[in-house]
């Protein structure tokens, strides 16, 4: 079989699940070549995955964890964005960050997670056909940019320009996505600092004052808190929307998971919400750098070699998961990877739960029906991968029923 996970089209075509499949079965740590560059090792079984995510001191982050990252942009926020950093900055900077999306939060969270899916699912319904890609993006979008307190007028360049950053394929438009992000943050934190509010990037602000003389003695930087922001943003954008319109075609291809689910309710939209993460895993890979010789399924791996851990193979790993190549809303237990492991794992989880929970929720209430007005197409990106185009059309469900 002919293996290159770096080729667009092997995602584009939907085909990548073939190749991780044929290297769980045959070469589960596999030295994978690059034309234009010094190679790394692809680990697809569920085992060695979590094994890497649980050991940052052995498999370092902070040299990047994508694999289409310039060194160059690595460098610049290695160290001080939270997914680049090990301990001790990784600490530090969890504690601050993870104080926006705790406990005390969450009721804020949740209303405001409620509010934008109900609102963005009515829309569409009385819209009745739509590209539901332009749908499931507004979720995420409107819920991270409300929380931050970003200004309405905003919203929408700032998701484009979040997707222009991650999905660009020159170096020198990521960049300047990047740049234009950072601009903005840096003007909203200036504000912020003189008129601080109950929004995300008003509480990174105050926690960096509350962090002096903290953890390790070091207070974050302003450049730590914009970078952050961005990453959040990021991170926000750029997964929940693939999982909600993967979660829309596998209802669109087997009406008889809407039908459980509209009649299991609440219990059946929990073990749904896990399932859709597994099965659609907008996550494909991550990218560590290994600090010292180890060895991965008896195979030696030298110091300095970049590792690439594949998510979204740990998730159809058949030795953890049945029948783990078709989708089951009742699955149980579920104990996938698409938000990491260890200490990576995704900040905002929770509420990407919340979101797709509320997602379901509306739509169950709102929709009798969906139906295909189109075929779908899937992205290139080997990193965030998902559908890039969905047509359907959604029939209302009528009064009473």
């Amino acid at each position: 079989m002919r293996i290159d996970l770096k080729d667009p089209g092997l995602f584009e075509r939907d085909e990548f699940g073939e190749v991780l499949a044929w290297l769980r079965a045959n070469e589960p740590v596999y030295w994978h070549e690059e034309p234009d560059g010094p190679g790394f090792w692809v680990l697809t079984r569920y085992a060695d995955v979590v094994h890497v995510y649980g050991d940052d001191d052995l498999f370092s982050s902070r040299q990047g964890m994508r694999l289409d990252s310039s060194p160059e942009a690595v460098e610049a926020v290695a160290g001080r964005m939270l997914i680049v950093t090990d301990p001790p900055d990784h600490t530090q900077l969890r504690q601050v960050v993870g104080r926006a999306f705790g406990r005390s939060a969450m009721p804020r969270i949740e209303a405001v997670v409620s509010r934008v899916a109900a609102t963005v699912v009515a829309e569409a319904v009385e819209q009745g056909e739509v590209d539901f890609l332009d749908v499931a993006k507004k979720i995420p979008n409107h819920v991270v940019c409300e929380l931050m307190g970003l200004p309405r007028e905003h919203w929408e360049w700032v998701g484009d320009t979040t997707t222009e950053a991650f999905d660009a394929q020159a170096d020198e438009d990521r960049v300047a996505a990047y740049g234009e992000l950072f601009l903005l943050f840096t003007e909203l934190l200036m504000e912020r600092r003189e008129h601080p509010g109950d929004d995300f990037i008003s509480m990174i602000a105050q926690a960096r004052q509350r962090e002096r003389g903290g953890v390790d003695g070091r207070e974050l930087t302003d450049e730590e808190v914009i970078v952050n922001c961005n990453g959040v943003l990021a991170g926000a954008n750029e997964t929940t929307r693939y999982s909600m319109a993967g979660a829309v075609l596998e209802l669109l291809r087997d009406p008889a998971h809407w039908h459980w689910l509209r009649a299991a309710g609440p219990t059946g939209i929990a073990s749904a919400v896990e399932e859709i993460l597994r099965f659609t895993c907008p996550g494909v890979h991550a990218l560590r750098t290994v600090t010292r010789p180890t060895t991965i399924g008896g195979v030696p791996i030298a110091a300095g070699d970049r590792v690439t851990i594949w998510n979204s193979s740990a998730n159809r790993d058949e030795t953890v998961f049945f029948d783990p190549d078709r989708f089951r809303p009742d699955r149980t237990p579920n104990k996938h990877v698409t938000f990491g492991a260890g200490r990576h794992f995704c900040i905002g989880a929770r509420v990407a739960r919340l979101e797709l929970t509320a997602f379901l929720t509306e739509l169950l209430s709102r929709v009798d029906r969906i139906e295909s007005a189109g075929e779908p197409r899937y992205n290139s990106s080997n990193f965030t991968w998902g559908l890039r185009t969905l047509p359907v059309r959604l029939v209302p469900a009528t009064a009473g029923a």
